[in-house]
């Protein structure tokens, strides 16, 4: 299979859209603090290409003060194709909380990923 590349084209009236390349038959999930979030679609392209519509609808009530990181992962290998981050509230000049709140997510991710792969080894 060829690599699976997920591109944002924008974010516009709280929906994330992007163009998703390199695969057949698209499992993705969207995740916020490492629970998943059911507003995601994906639908192939009208123009006859090999590329599919990925939407997000961001949900209003993980919108609250602070940082908000989403993942947007392939569910069959957990590998992340994109992520987003909104900060709401009172920002911060030099504002390392969206870096901070993104790699803590991707731990999880890890974390999960090890412990499936101890799980099927043993």
């Amino acid at each position: 299979m060829a690599d699976m590349t997920l591109t944002k084209t924008r974010i516009q009236a709280g929906v994330y859209e992007g163009v998703l390349s390199g695969v057949s038959d698209p499992k993705l999930q969207a995740l916020i603090e490492g629970q998943p979030v059911e507003t995601l679609s994906v639908t192939v392209e009208e123009d006859g290409s090999d590329c599919w519509s990925v939407r997000l609808a961001i949900p209003r009530e993980v919108l609250t003060d602070g940082v908000q990181t989403f993942l947007i992962t392939d569910q069959e290998t957990g590998d992340t194709l994109d992520s987003f981050t909104i900060v709401t509230g009172e920002p911060l000049d030099d504002d390392l909380r969206g870096e901070i709140d993104l790699l803590r997510a991707e731990l999880d991710m890890l974390k999960k990923a090890f412990r499936r792969h101890c799980v099927e080894t043993s």
